[in-house]
């Protein structure tokens, strides 16, 4: 297939014109062929690249129309850009038909999630699901939880690199920890300058900013002052404050507003991570989160946000808990439920957030991998209890999630987001892609498919299917977008001198495979991808190698 597909490029090339089309006028297209005729690199017969990609469609990153022209890669730069046909190259690429971009960078990722030696980076280095995506650079440390020696786990990195490049956030909720334990409480001055400290040293370290994951215990205990004061050391290095706000559901405007004010009091940039509204009486909600977005940016407040393109959420199953239940952590919320009592305001509580941020219908809540339930996986709870004849009711949910709990726990996948806010979110210019997806192993569980599909989805489907962005939109909102939230100057754009993070993919063929239920499969559609003018993908076949950096702030 793949043989075939490279045998009819050239036939195919007019239909990526019609994407062009789609975002600009014919007349448009044809004048971007007429700039790269005039663009044409000053090289002579002499002149060595190792690659030169010949004949597609660049699209800069910049938010610009593609043009046509080569691109040629020397050694971990891209060393012009223009008409190289009489240059001479290691080797050639025939791109024609097929859109050149920058290397995509998911500024929300859990490639590093859980202990440095278990973290899906470390154990799949390939990170093959990224990779077929078209990423180059992820983002770890993020909702609050982080490896503390930020130096540590980037300089393992440094001796055992992965495929693709690798940046952190210091996670507020684990900083607490490690000062304050699971405390629901202010912390004393000294703890908070501790807490101050580790930020400051994780700033110094290479840390791109703090994450804070305020939904979860300890980070829901931190007062709004408490998160000013660990954001001020960001301002060192121009870091970033990015927040799983305190509530998604009744109280987002509220949260969005606290993200907002500790931004501004810190003087950082702030970021709303995977921007959305739960519950279906709230859908449309994404009108007023915007405004107020809009609203801080124009009395000067750095804010912006994230997005991935699904209408379901995932994260444990313990979301469904009331926040006084955890308090302590997952071993005092099971000392809870042995208490009957308790376990029945537990319950109560649990029955009154199925009711009003998951729709009342626990079809929408789905088990994602539970250890040790895993007859489990990819049932909702629902069908749960109809497997175990039991009537399908909210109460009977409710018990079911707290056995889950009980039992070892479990992630879960929670269908409650309106796709009219996920359109609306995604076309701000102010948001940019991410996945909130890390590198899972191949066939474990049922995960969220954005694992292997998000940045494939929006250009096959929003973008190519559905007209909600433009393509150079598209590839802007995953390039340049978070580059430049990020420092990360000499990446998310094709450029002379830029680092050669790049990929050949095919805009009329890209597609998501991963659905819900049925996630463990790889999108198609991305051709050759560069880390570093490194190819890890060549002719859509991985090439083994690692060159992927661990991404320091202000050094990168």
């Amino acid at each position: 297939m793949k043989n075939n597909l490279i045998r009819t490029r050239r036939l195919r090339a007019c239909l990526v014109l019609l994407l062009v089309v789609t975002s600009g006028s014919m007349a448009t297209a044809q004048a971007t062929t007429v700039q790269a005729a005039a663009v044409r690199a000053a090289t002579t017969q002499e002149t060595i690249y190792s690659v030169i990609i010949s004949g597609g469609t660049v699209y800069d990153g910049l938010g610009s129309e593609g043009i046509r022209a080569d691109v040629g890669i020397r050694g971990d730069r891209i060393g012009d850009i223009g008409d190289l046909s009489e240059a001479r190259a290691a080797r050639r690429i025939d791109a024609t038909g097929l859109a050149v971009v920058p290397g995509f960078i998911d500024i929300h990722s859990h490639a590093t999630s859980g202990s440095p030696a278990a973290s899906g980076i470390v154990l799949r280095p390939l990170a093959e699901n990224y990779i077929r995506q078209g990423v180059t650079t992820a983002m770890g440390g993020q909702d609050g939880g982080s490896p503390i020696q930020i130096g540590e786990f980037l300089a393992y990195l440094d001796s055992a690199p992965s495929a693709i490049n690798i940046g952190l956030f210091i996670g507020h909720g684990s900083v607490r920890e490690h000062v304050m334990g699971q405390d629901a409480r202010i912390p004393s001055t000294a703890e908070l300058a501790e807490m101050v400290s580790l930020v400051e040293t994780a700033i110094s370290e290479g840390a791109f900013g703090l994450s804070s994951g305020l939904e979860y215990t300890p980070g829901s205990y931190a007062h709004v002052n408490e998160l000013i004061a660990l954001a001020r050391p960001l301002a060192i290095r121009n870091g970033l404050y990015i927040s799983h706000i305190r509530d998604e559901g009744a109280r987002v405007q509220e949260s969005i507003a606290e993200l907002i004010q500790v931004g501004e009091e810190a003087g950082v940039a702030a970021q709303v991570t995977h921007h959305k509204v739960i519950g279906q009486g709230r859908w449309g909600g994404t009108v007023a989160t915007l405004e107020l977005i809009e609203s801080a940016r124009a009395r000067g407040v750095d804010v912006m946000s994230d997005q991935y393109p699904y209408t379901a959420s995932s994260t444990g199953m313990t979301i469904l808990f009331p926040g006084w239940a955890k308090v302590g952590g997952t071993s005092q919320l099971l000392e809870r439920l042995k208490d009957p009592d308790t376990r029945n305001r537990i319950r109560s509580d649990v029955i009154d957030h199925i009711n009003e941020e998951r729709g009342a219908d626990p079809s929408t809540i789905v088990a994602a991998r539970c250890p040790e339930n895993s007859i489990m996986d990819g049932l909702s709870l629902a069908d749960i209890l109809a497997r175990d004849g039991k009537p399908i009711t909210i109460e009977g949910a409710a018990d079911v999630a707290i056995h889950l709990v009980e039992t070892g726990g479990c992630s879960g996948v929670f269908h409650s987001m309106s796709e009219d806010d996920v359109r609306r979110v995604m076309s701000h210019p102010t948001t940019m892609i991410a996945s909130d997806g890390g590198v899972p192993a191949l066939d474990q569980g049922v995960p969220h498919p954005r694992n292997y599909g998000a940045f494939s989805k929006v250009l096959g489907y929003y973008v190519r299917e559905e007209h909600v962005l433009s393509f150079p939109q598209a590839i802007q909102k995953m390039t340049s977008l978070p580059a430049s939230r990020l420092g990360l100057m000499e990446r998310g754009q094709i450029s002379k001198g830029s680092i050669a993070d790049l990929v050949i993919l095919d805009p009329i063929l890209i597609s998501d495979h991963a659905i819900f239920g049925d996630p463990h499969h790889y999108a198609t559609g991305v051709e050759y991808v560069f880390v570093s003018g490194q190819a890890v993908l060549w002719e859509s076949e991985l090439t083994g190698v690692r060159p992927g950096k661990a991404l320091r702030s202000g050094r990168d």
